[in-house]
C-alpha cells in the first residue's frame, strides 16, 4: 500500500475514533511526513509518492531514528515521532493492510533528564506587574499573565476560553483540555481583579461578528488571540521585566507547578489542576522540590558546608 495513504487512513482515524484535536493531529502529521521523507530521499532513493508500507522494515525505522539523532532533534522529539510511527503500523496491523508492526521492536531514546524551567517568585512577580494600567492592550496583557500563572493553564487551553467559562465571584473557571477532558480550575483575587479590568474594556474591543464564543482575550482587532500572540506578549513583558530570553507560556505552567509544590500541595492535586492524565507526568517536579531542599541544606547544616 503506498504510505502516503496509509498515513492519511490513520489520520482520519484518529480524528474521528479518537477525537484528537486539530493541533495534536497536526503533529502527527508531521511526524509521519517527516518518516516518509527521509524513506524516499535516504533510505530507497525513490520519489516520496513511490514508498509503499511494504518498504517499511525495523533496519528503515532504527536508520530514521539514527538520522534524527544526527540533526541533533531532542529525544523526547525523537521519542514522539518513533511513537507516531508505532501507532502507523499498529493501525496497519490491525487493519489487515500490514502483517507485522516493524517499529515495535525499536528501542525508544531515553529522555535527557531536564528540569522544567521556572521562575522564582520575585521573578514572576516582575512579569506580572510589567503590563501597565494605561491602555485597555496592556489591562488585557495583566489579565492573561496573572491568570497563566494562577492556574497553570496551557497556552491552548488559555486561549480556547469563553467568558461563559469564568465564574468570577466564586473565582473558577472551566477548561476542555487534551483528550477532551474538562477539569474545573479555581484561581486567586489577583487574577479574578485583573479580568474584572479586561471585562470592562473588552465590550469596546470585541467583534461581535467573528467572536461567536465571546472569547476572553482578543487582539487588537477584536479577534480571538492566538498561541503565538500569547508568546510575542510574554516575550514583551518578561524583557520589560529584566528577565533573560527562553521564557514561554509553558515557563508559567511550571512555574505554577514548582510553586504549589513548594508550598506543600500534594502531587494529586497539582496533577489534577494541570489536567496530567498520568502522576508520572506530575512527578517531574519532585526533582525541582529535591534541588531545592538540598541547595538549603547545603547552605544551611555546618557539617555540610566543611
Amino acid at each position: 500500500m503506498v504510505l502516503r495513504e496509509l498515513i492519511e487512513e490513520v489520520l482520519e482515524h484518529l480524528r474521528l475514533e479518537r477525537n484528537l484535536s486539530a493541533h495534536t493531529l497536526r503533529a502527527y502529521r508531521g511526524d509521519l511526513d517527516r518518516f516518509r521523507g527521509f524513506l524516499a530521499r535516504d533510505y530507497l532513493a525513490v520519489e516520496p509518492a513511490r514508498v509503499r508500507s511494504e518498504d517499511v522494515d525495523p533496519p528503515a525505522v532504527r536508520a530514521f531514528l539514527a538520522s534524527m539523532s544526527r540533526e541533533g532533534l531532542a529525544r523526547s522529539s525523537q521519542g514522539r515521532t518513533l511513537s507516531a510511527v508505532r501507532s502507523l503500523f499498529r493501525f496497519a496491523c490491525l487493519t489487515g493492510r500490514a502483517p507485522a508492526n516493524p517499529a515495535a521492536g525499536v528501542r525508544t531514546p531515553k529522555k535527557e533528564k531536564t528540569l522544567p524551567r521556572h521562575l522564582r517568585p520575585g521573578e514572576v512577580e516582575r512579569v506580572l506587574e510589567a503590563p501597565s494600567a494605561d491602555r485597555p492592550l496592556d489591562r488585557r496583557d495583566r489579565a492573561l499573565l496573572e491568570l497563566l500563572y494562577a492556574t497553570g493553564l496551557r497556552v491552548g487551553e488559555l486561549v480556547s476560553l469563553n467568558w461563559r467559562d469564568l465564574d468570577l465571584g466564586a473565582r473558577v473557571l472551566r477548561v476542555v483540555g487534551k483528550g477532551g477532558k474538562e477539569r474545573m480550575v479555581p484561581f486567586g483575587k489577583p487574577a479574578a481583579r485583573a479580568l474584572a479590568a479586561w471585562l470592562a474594556d473588552w465590550e469596546d474591543l470585541v467583534d461581535h461578528a467573528a467572536a461567536g464564543d465571546d472569547p476572553v482575550f482578543l487582539g487588537s482587532r477584536g479577534a480571538r488571540l492566538g498561541d503565538r500572540s500569547v508568546r510575542r506578549i510574554l516575550d514583551r513583558h518578561t524583557a520589560a521585566a529584566g528577565i533573560p530570553a527562553g521564557v514561554h507560556p509553558h515557563t508559567l505552567r511550571h512555574t505554577f507547578a514548582t510553586h504549589m509544590l513548594e508550598e506543600g500541595a500534594d502531587l494529586r492535586t497539582i496533577q489534577e489542576l494541570l489536567g496530567h492524565s498520568s502522576l508520572a507526568t506530575t512527578q517531574r517536579y519532585t526533582h525541582v522540590e529535591i534541588e531545592r531542599l538540598l541547595r538549603i541544606y547545603r547552605e544551611s547544616h555546618p557539617r555540610a558546608k566543611l
